[in-house]
């Protein structure tokens, strides 16, 4: 069991929920975790990623190769282009079709959307939507995001449900309810869109 994945995204989207969701979910479950984030300006809406490491067996580096991802998780389109390098060869990339559009030169959304489409394995889901729908808000996007990735995570499902009862329990049941639900909504969509 091991997964070595990129976490990508803009400041205030939520990365750093998913990467603590995450570790939660290996540490709380004998599982090994290694972790490196690169906040940049992300309170100023800059680019945001963690590299997020678990497996069954230790991990020597927080780190990951260029070449060395099975998955870029990335909560906004262009910053899942930004960390293409270190997708591995059939490794899967699982984006939000979503921009967040904090640049003056924003890249082309059709050229971005044509770009990922091109890419042999990935799931572009417009999570902001799915999170409304599910739960009335897009405040859970994030979570239909890390729902999306899971069918490619080494990690068993129920991991990652218990990894945000930790991380969001003392904020009450309805906001455990409202990220599990919008992970299960993720994950419905990528085992129905792969």
């Amino acid at each position: 069991m091991k997964t070595d994945m990129v976490i990508a995204g803009v400041g205030g989207q939520g990365i750093l929920s998913i990467a603590a969701a995450l570790g939660s979910a290996a540490l709380d479950n004998n599982l090994y975790m290694k972790q490196a984030e690169t906040h940049g300006m992300s309170q100023r809406g800059g680019d945001v990623q963690s590299f997020m490491r678990i497996s069954d067996k230790p991990i020597y580096s927080d780190l990951i190769p260029k070449g060395g991802a099975d998955i870029i998780l990335s909560v906004e389109p262009m910053e899942a282009l930004r960390y293409l390098p270190y997708l591995k060869k059939g490794g899967y990339v699982v984006a939000n079709s979503s921009p967040f559009i904090n640049i003056p030169n924003y890249p082309n959304e059709e050229e971005l959307v044509k770009t990922i489409k091109a890419l042999p394995n990935y799931v572009l889901i417009d999570a902001d939507e799915i999170a409304k729908e599910v739960t009335g808000s897009t405040r859970a996007f994030n979570f239909v995001m890390l729902g999306a990735a899971s069918p490619f995570i080494d990690v068993p499902f129920e991991y990652l449900e218990e990894g945000i009862r930790m991380i969001f329990g003392r904020k009450g049941e309805d906001v455990v309810k409202m990220n599990i639900d919008a992970l299960h909504a993720g994950r419905k969509f990528s085992q129905d869109n792969k």
